[in-house]
């Protein structure tokens, strides 16, 4: 999903900002390179479960990738260039 078009970047960002797991979730990305779905949650009070559904459909989106795939638990995240376009135009639109 490499060169974003505007429209694409437009899309994925209502998709990010209309469920507020994800929403959470992106906004927990800008304070950190590499996550953790129990890290996320505890900072966020939110259960592992809620912030774990949202890593997932980020990463069906290509948001984020998992650096520990062959883990099944404590799995580590880091935001795609997709997902890296995603949070510069959202803290570019809402951040102002």
């Amino acid at each position: 999903m490499e060169n974003l078009n505007e429209n694409s970047l437009d899309e994925l960002l209502i998709w990010v900002i209309s469920v507020d797991r994800r929403l959470v979730l992106m906004e927990a990305m800008k304070d950190h390179n590499i996550i953790k779905a129990s890290d996320i949650a505890h900072e966020t009070n939110r259960s592992t479960q809620n912030i774990s559904r949202a890593l997932k459909e980020f990463e069906d989106k290509d948001l984020i990738k998992c650096l520990t795939p062959e883990k099944a638990t404590w799995k580590k995240y880091v935001l795609t260039s997709t997902g890296k376009e995603v949070l510069k135009k959202m803290e570019g639109e809402y951040y102002d």
